[in-house]
């Protein structure tokens, strides 16, 4: 049971043991942290702090946002600023690629703030992207995180017309707290998403964070869902409170219960699973290509 703390801040819940990280080392990660600092690169796995960037970078995967860093929607999760954002910048694609080029990535994850007050909600820079990163490094494989085009489906075709290896939608949690960890998404959008991609032909992914106050039954019903639409890839990981403007964690899930979501998972049909307290959605994502 994860202990409570209480002091002159609301009451938070400390973190176990389980969610220490270790410090980043090997070979392939120095040479890569060395270009990202040399050349004043940008990815998410940096800017994220994300828990797995030097064990993702050792394996040469990394994580690229486009579309700029303010979005159009204020999920309850999310520490991306959320506002008007700058216009799309028609030379991004060429900056994003050369960046994948220079730190030699050999699978690249791909993802974007929300665009809503674009027409096309940026899927015409994603898709530039994509072929910007083929024509320079062609040997890299792709997936490609992406928003819902806020139900718009011309635009997400141009996703399954330039073909990512994967393609990644995340649900993010539950039915029942979508209202509240959403603010602006919608369950059945998501699911719609994810069966248009398969759909299309396309390998697809979704991920969920735990600890919001879901339910074991929920958990399970979430999955089922998705498997309803033929997802291949499931990452299941614990949800971290950002700052104290953010949703809190209600729990913290024990790695024996992720164990557990993803031997259920794998029963139902999943091709892949991560599941554990410090997964992400880019984690160890070069194995997903299966």
């Amino acid at each position: 049971m994860a202990e409570i703390i209480k002091d002159d801040n609301p009451i938070r819940i400390k973190k176990p043991k389980w969610l220490r990280v270790k410090l980043p080392i090997g070979e392939e990660y120095k040479r890569v942290r060395k270009l990202v600092d040399e050349h004043k690169l940008h990815t998410i796995c940096e800017s994220g702090s994300c828990p797995n960037m030097g064990e993702c970078w050792g394996e040469g995967t990394a994580t690229f946002m486009i579309l700029g860093n303010i979005c159009t929607r204020s999920c309850g999760f999310c520490a991306v600023k959320t506002g008007k954002p700058d216009e799309a910048d028609e030379f991004e694609p060429g900056r994003v690629a050369q960046s994948v080029k220079t730190m030699g990535v050999k699978h690249a994850v791909i993802t974007s703030v929300d665009r809503d007050d674009l027409s096309d909600g940026g899927a015409n820079i994603w898709a530039q992207t994509v072929r910007a990163i083929r024509k320079q490094s062609p040997g890299t494989t792709l997936e490609t995180l992406i928003p819902d085009f806020a139900g718009k489906w011309d635009n997400l075709q141009n996703i399954i017309d330039v073909a990512p290896e994967i393609v990644s939608h995340n649900l993010e949690t539950v039915r029942r707290l979508t209202k509240e960890v959403r603010i602006q998404a919608k369950y059945d959008r998501s699911l719609e998403v994810l069966f248009r991609l398969k759909k299309g032909g396309m390998r697809t992914k979704s991920g969920v964070m735990l600890g919001l106050g879901e339910t074991e039954e929920e958990v399970i019903e979430t999955m089922e869902d998705l498997r309803s639409v033929d997802v291949d890839i499931l990452t299941l990981g614990q949800y971290l409170q950002p700052t104290p403007k953010h949703l809190p964690v209600a729990d913290f899930i024990t790695p024996e219960k992720f164990l557990e979501y993803k031997e259920i998972g794998m029963q139902m049909g999943f091709k892949y699973i991560e599941s554990g307290p410090l997964v992400r959605s880019s984690y160890r994502a070069e194995k997903h290509l299966f």
